[in-house]
């Protein structure tokens, strides 16, 4: 179980910081594509925060702490942080890139859910699999890739 809790917690701060990154870009996008990229952005880091707050709220109901700070997150995440500011474009790249890699971590956790019995927390990460596949698709198509 206490491999479960730690695989849940990298797949908060994966969440976390891809929800960061979509923040950042939401508020530093610029270019022709502005206004589509900017709303594009603004509703993937939403959602984005609503699956950090239930991902936390997973964690405790496995009798855990959530991590609660950025050196935690940051030690836990996977997901590559920007040092500058990226043109729109690399954004969107940048983004299928974190996308895929909390999609990973979330089968991963998953599957160890699933192993270990642990069938609601392995619904609701399906559910967040199956959020992280369409942001798929639509972070594909905004960069004009087949999915």
């Amino acid at each position: 179980m206490d491999e479960l809790v730690e695989k849940v917690k990298y797949a908060l701060a994966d969440t976390f910081t891809f929800a960061l990154k979509a923040q950042s870009y939401h508020w530093n996008v610029i270019g022709s594509d502005f206004p589509q990229l900017h709303d594009f952005f603004g509703d993937l880091y939403a959602e984005l925060q609503t699956g950090v707050d239930d991902l936390a709220e997973q964690i405790r109901q496995l009798d855990a702490f959530a991590p609660g700070s950025l050196t935690r997150m940051k030690e836990l995440s996977s997901v590559q942080e920007d040092d500058l500011i990226p043109k729109a474009e690399k954004m969107v790249t940048n983004l299928i890139t974190a996308n895929e890699t909390v999609l990973k971590c979330l089968t991963e956790a998953y599957e160890m859910a699933e192993e270990e019995k642990e069938f609601g927390l392995s619904n609701f990460l399906q559910d967040r699999i199956t959020a992280h596949k369409k942001h798929h698709w639509m972070l594909k198509a905004t960069a004009g890739q087949k999915s």
